[in-house]
């Protein structure tokens, strides 16, 4: 268990029990292109790290995030999503932290991510963190039709 820098959240690890609570989130951060629930269990299942940050004391789910290692030097970011009232309070700073930590301590050398070309707040957060635009999946989020900006963060 991780305490965000903020001390506003706690990073847990994601369970299957999560997911129920996970999913109006998703809803509301992806709309048409959000993701099932079978297809959170298949990252589960598969055993891909994923988190979720919890409000203390209440307990309340306010985001998640999601890390794919890719042995044996590279890991990809699946998802990273906040309550649209726990935007801009550092809830996805300290979600990322995390995620980088879990791929830096799985001998990562490299952290790749897609986010939507129109996702401005998302990309620069990733800047932020030295992500660097490495090129464009042109229709990747199918429901939309919306192109994703593929972005890549060294070390």
């Amino acid at each position: 268990m991780t305490t965000a820098p903020s001390d506003a959240v706690r990073i847990l690890p994601m369970r299957w029990w999560h997911i129920e609570d996970i999913l109006p989130i998703e809803d509301d951060a992806f709309g048409a292109d959000r993701w099932s629930p079978a297809m959170f269990w298949n990252e589960l299942a598969n055993r891909h790290h994923y988190l979720i940050a919890v409000e203390p004391p209440t307990g309340r789910l306010v985001g998640y995030a999601g890390l794919a290692l890719q042995p044996p030097s590279e890991a990809w970011v699946q998802s990273i999503a906040v309550r649209r009232d726990s935007r801009r309070s550092g809830v996805g700073r300290a979600l990322l932290t995390e995620l980088l930590r879990v791929a830096q301590d799985a001998g990562a050398r490299s952290v790749l991510l897609e986010v939507a070309v129109d996702n401005a707040p998302a990309q620069r957060l990733y800047a932020a963190y030295g992500f660097e635009p490495l090129g464009i999946r042109r229709g990747y989020y199918q429901s939309s039709n919306t192109d994703a900006l593929v972005m890549e963060r060294h070390g």
